[in-house]
């Protein structure tokens, strides 16, 4: 093989890993800060000795930091003391906002709003970082919650229990799908069968 042959092939391995093949009109990267702050479950994803795995866990996201997603857990998970060394992880959340049905069995879809982050892991070891992570997270899931009047901040031995990581965000995509069913007869009255949306 010449080199300029093997250099176009290495080109063509070096695509940005966010980037959509798949439906590209689907792709929507102004909106991957409103899917990961309206988010609720983050599948983390990564490799391990050749196995593949997806671990959902809950996360922060703050509008203020685009660049960076927290996750937490257990000291003992195997997937955060990975996530904390450095490899290489993919991050996925997304929203499922209608269920499509069409008259043909082919068609019947989601509508769907989803973000896909790649980065690297570190764990938070500052406990006062912690805690603001931690409250800022709790009044997102449930805003309005007040440490010191709604619940008790963690102690020094809750933090000890639990591991933080912060992933710093390299590359991110945005994708969706928000339309009514694609199917050949789904708007022809005189077909029968039913088709369109149930809204979630």
């Amino acid at each position: 093989m010449s080199p300029q042959s093997s250099s176009s092939k290495n080109s063509r391995k070096r695509k940005p890993r966010a980037e959509i093949e798949r439906h590209p009109e689907r792709s929507v990267p102004e909106q991957a800060a409103t899917i990961l702050a309206m988010g609720r479950v983050a599948h983390l994803a990564f490799t391990e000795n050749g196995q593949p795995f997806a671990i959902p866990f809950g996360y922060h996201f703050d509008r203020a930091q685009p660049d960076r997603l927290w996750i937490h857990g257990s000291r003992a998970s195997r997937a955060l003391n990975l996530a904390a060394s450095g490899v290489p992880l993919s991050i996925t959340v997304t929203l499922l906002d209608g269920l499509v049905f069409s008259k043909s069995a082919m068609y019947h879809s989601i509508n769907y709003r989803s973000a896909v982050c790649f980065g690297r892991g570190r764990e938070v070891t500052d406990a006062a970082g912690q805690r603001i992570i931690y409250e800022q997270m709790i009044r997102r899931y449930f805003p309005g919650r007040t440490a010191g009047r709604d619940y008790a901040s963690p102690t020094e031995a809750d933090l000890a229990a639990t591991m933080l990581v912060e992933v710093a965000v390299e590359e991110i995509s945005a994708k969706a799908r928000q339309n009514g069913p694609g199917g050949p007869w789904d708007y022809d009255p005189d077909s029968p069968g039913t088709a369109g949306v149930i809204p979630l």
